[in-house]
């Protein structure tokens, strides 16, 4: 680690260890955690005193160690120089939460010394999305069962987006003949 890092450990520490919307650590070629910031205390629940000397798989459900998940994601940090993804991660206290996180491999002089890992939790705009996508569910289940009523929607180049039922039996369509077409076909049917 002192290699990585040269003369300006003291700026860097400072550095990484200020920044709290991020769980920053370093892992040694083992997955172990050799340092952890302010944002991982923040966001793990853990005390770097805690933590420090532990593997990284404790952040996973007992499933994914058992699968070796966290494993599997250190050897594609190692091989392709990085890992992304995103997933349910646990906290000391057993809570989960939606993170995003990245792992790249540090090298010195060719040699793998260890890997940087950076956690962010995403539970907030994962659920927003979540909403999102159960909203227009419902509000396509709605439209899709209205049967008295043609309902369709349009792209910006009147090209035919969307069909419910009652298109369909009032102009005579199937969603599959008039999706992807031009409304302009609705004007001579």
């Amino acid at each position: 680690m002192k290699a990585m890092l040269g003369n300006n450990e003291p700026s860097y520490r400072q550095l990484v260890d200020n920044i709290t919307d991020y769980a920053i650590c370093m892992l040694d070629p083992a997955g172990r955690i050799i340092s952890w910031n302010t944002g991982a205390e923040l966001l793990m629940g853990y005390r770097r005193e805690e933590i420090v000397g532990h593997s990284f798989a404790c952040f996973y459900s007992e499933d994914e160690r058992r699968t070796g998940l966290p494993e599997r994601e250190l050897a594609i940090a190692r091989r392709e120089g990085r890992y992304e993804s995103e997933g349910w991660r646990i906290r000391q206290d057993g809570c989960a939460f939606w993170a995003s996180v990245v792992i790249d491999a540090i090298h010195e002089q060719g040699e793998l010394i260890g890997f940087a890992k950076v956690t962010r939790d995403r539970s907030e705009p994962r659920r927003l999305e979540q909403q999102r996508l159960e909203q227009e569910r419902r509000f396509r289940l709605l439209v899709e069962g209205v049967t008295d009523y043609a309902i369709y929607m349009l792209n910006g180049d009147g090209t035919v987006a969307n069909w419910n039922a009652g298109a369909e039996a009032i102009k005579g369509y199937t969603s599959d003949e008039i999706i992807g077409h031009h409304f302009f076909l609705l004007l001579y049917r």
